[in-house]
């Protein structure tokens, strides 16, 4: 075989690899991404604004939540309903997607929330207890999820093994967690995790984070900019020494 034919065959050999990877870890055979069957996704700010992403299959979003959607496999979502069950004064819903996994519907609803404290208002989040508090230069975050709703649907079959999970995305350095050790996922990631019979029948999950009220984008620009501060210091200086130099020499 020549080497440009070998090198041809190569290569599609590699991106057929590559597809059947990718749709391994699609189908969830994988277990290069965890699969959840309930997710929030938290990204915080050091004032409590946050914005959520709740990743969730109707099912559980009925089970454990109590809202009123249609469980069936080849139901039709509703998003405006959706969008509705998320809206309140403590949370407004930005986006709503939806795509099938494991025979079910699976929604994600993107939420902006002003103060995270007073999202146990919104009814979807009732089940928690979110707190900010501050000492010492950090901020103390704190989220326990308690009794689930417990609605049942005749149409979720689990094989038991299913999870689910909160991810925290924080702005700083972190102090600490109790998200257990090894934890930060690149960089400033946490996830709690619990097994999703666990939360059916709401067993408690007890979520604390501490970290800097200083962002590091805030630290990194400041940085720069006492930097570029230098930079110009020193070249004024620099010019300041040519001139004069000058001077001195045609005098």
């Amino acid at each position: 075989m020549v080497p440009r034919v070998r090198r041809l065959v190569q290569s599609r050999l590699l991106l057929a690899a590559a597809a059947a990877l990718v749709a391994a870890s699609a189908c969830g055979g994988g277990a290069l991404v965890t699969q959840y069957e309930y997710e929030e996704d938290i990204y915080l700010s050091p004032d409590g604004r946050a914005t959520i992403y709740v990743n969730a299959s109707i099912p559980a979003l009925v089970n454990l939540r109590g809202l009123d959607l249609k469980t069936e496999p080849n139901a039709l979502l509703d998003r405006a309903k959706v969008r509705e069950l998320f809206s309140s004064p403590a949370a407004h819903v930005v986006r709503t997607s939806s795509w099938r996994r494991f025979g079910r519907r699976f929604v994600q609803v993107r939420l902006s929330v002003d103060d995270i404290t007073k999202l146990a208002s919104a009814p979807p989040f009732a089940w928690a207890t979110y707190a900010i508090d501050r000492r010492d230069g950090l901020v103390i975050y704190r989220q326990v999820l308690g009794a689930a709703a417990g609605r049942p649907v005749p149409d979720l079959k689990l094989k038991g093994d299913e999870l689910m999970a909160v991810r925290l995305h924080l702005p700083s350095r972190i102090r600490y967690h109790n998200a257990g050790q090894g934890n930060l996922k690149r960089g400033n990631i946490l996830v709690w995790e619990q097994e999703f019979a666990a939360r059916q029948v709401g067993s408690p999950l007890e979520i604390e984070a501490r970290f800097e009220e200083t962002s590091i984008l805030y630290s990194t620009l400041m940085l720069f900019l006492v930097s570029g501060a230098l930079a110009l210091g020193v070249l004024a200086l620099i010019i300041w020494w040519v001139v004069r130099k000058g001077k001195a020499s045609t005098s």
